[in-house]
């Protein structure tokens, strides 16, 4: 789909060549296709089918808002999950002034900087020319418009506009920039579709002027030619320029990977690693305010626990086996979450937590242990077949055992369920058998 093929999608008749289109999800897609050219054009027919895909597949990421919204294939991959984004705008949108002015612009002199906006479409004939882009904030001040509503956020990689929307709800008032038209445009059309002001243009992150608003928030993309990167140096922008962009902001957040290698994380930012229903979904940089130190939230439920330095003791296996969520794991704080539970590590190198009573915590799930053997195939299967266990769920860290390899080798055979742990204890290759329920 290019930039012609999604303006034909806006207007009377693409909408309708959409609509068409979303009734068809789950048909065969020639005759699909065959049934849209009966009215439409090929480009039109292929850009409803294509983006009537898109929304089905957003429906994970979007909910109900999914159906309103527009996409695009790498838009849709790098876009945040929306209670994720919520939850970030939600940060932002109530983050204390730290007292420092923004930069204010003398109205009797020239932008500092030239308009970096490309309009991605057309102004009608005859209008005012509309200020889009990096200096439109300055434009207001100089037309004595006041920043009510909200902070004013940059958002300098806005991708097809998640983030974008989630702060727009949240009262900021937003200016956004992506590389490519075709993103901007969608971009435009979702914060259009909801009825959201914020000014969309074409522009390059690394001509943005963070010093000219309250926020700088960034998303890079983490995906080459190659496929997705966990190189920060791969980023687009690349790391260099996002670390420039961090250094002139206010205050900043910053969208990364949840596995980015603490040594790229700037020493006085806040580093928040997020987690939904249980899986790590990203990390996200605060700086210019938010103190520094570790973070790790859990969503839906909104549990937030900080680094404190506890460091947890290592000692026997108890009754109970702790999983910590992902979250805490990748914070660094397994200390914080044996403490909850007045847990202790079996091995200190593995993020397992043993305890001798059950207490439930959002931050991790938890197994009763019916016994502790050295781990030995042979010895495994005869302890299970002895249990008539013929369904396991497996689960390792700190074992180089290949899981589905081991399922076949099992050859299970019963009526009973556990829950099968391969990890190390004191060094030890160690499996443990548990109670299939757990609890949080």
């Amino acid at each position: 789909m290019d930039l012609e093929a999604f303006a034909d999608l806006l207007t009377p008749r693409g909408q309708r060549a959409l609509a068409e289109a979303g009734e068809l999800i789950g048909a065969d897609p020639v005759a699909a296709a065959t049934r849209l050219r009966r009215t439409y054009d090929a480009a039109l027919t292929s850009a409803a089918l294509t983006q009537a895909g898109l929304r089905e597949r957003a429906r994970a990421k979007f909910g109900a808002d999914a159906e309103r919204m527009y996409f695009t294939p790498h838009g849709l991959e790098q876009a945040t999950r929306a209670e994720v984004a919520a939850h970030r705008a939600h940060r932002i949108a109530t983050w204390p002034d730290p007292g420092t002015p923004v930069t204010q612009q003398d109205p009797h002199t020239p932008a500092a900087s030239p308009d970096l906006a490309t309009p991605a479409t057309q102004q009608a004939p005859g209008t005012p020319a509309a200020r889009h882009g990096p200096d439109a904030a300055a434009t207001r001040r100089e037309a004595g418009v006041p920043a009510a509503g909200g902070l004013r956020v940059v958002d300098a990689c806005c991708g097809i506009g998640g983030d974008l929307l989630a702060l727009a709800r949240a009262g900021c008032i937003v200016t956004a920039v992506d590389t490519d038209p075709l993103t901007v445009a969608v971009a435009r059309a979702n914060a259009e579709a909801f009825g959201l002001a914020a000014e969309v243009c074409v522009a390059d992150a690394a001509s943005v002027r963070p010093e000219d608003h309250d926020v700088l928030f960034a998303d890079p993309a983490r995906r080459t030619s190659r496929g997705r990167t966990f190189d920060p140096m791969a980023y687009s922008p690349p790391w260099p320029v996002v670390l420039d962009l961090l250094a002139r902001a206010r205050r900043a957040c910053l969208k990364v990977a949840p596995g980015i290698p603490y040594e790229f994380i700037p020493a006085d930012a806040e580093a928040e690693w997020v987690s939904y229903k249980g899986e790590v979904k990203e990390a996200t940089l605060w700086t210019g305010g938010a103190g520094g130190g570790r973070r790790a939230t859990l969503l839906p439920g909104g549990h937030t626990l900080t680094a404190t330095g506890t460091r947890a003791p290592v000692g026997p296996v108890g009754r109970y086996l702790y999983e910590p969520d992902g979250a805490a794991i990748r914070a660094h704080l397994v200390g914080e979450v044996a403490a909850l539970v007045n847990g202790r590590l079996p091995d200190p190198m593995i993020a397992y937590i043993t305890g001798d009573t059950a207490k439930d915590t959002p931050w991790a799930a938890r197994y009763e242990i019916n016994d502790v053997l050295p781990f030995s195939l042979k010895k495994l299967r005869a302890e299970l077949r002895r249990r008539h266990v013929g369904n396991v769920t497996i689960k390792k860290r700190g074992s180089a055992i290949d899981i589905e390899r081991l399922r076949t080798d099992l050859r299970l055979n019963g009526d009973n369920s556990a829950v099968i742990i391969l990890t190390r204890i004191l060094d030890k290759p160690s499996v443990l058998i548990c109670n299939p329920s757990s609890a949080a």
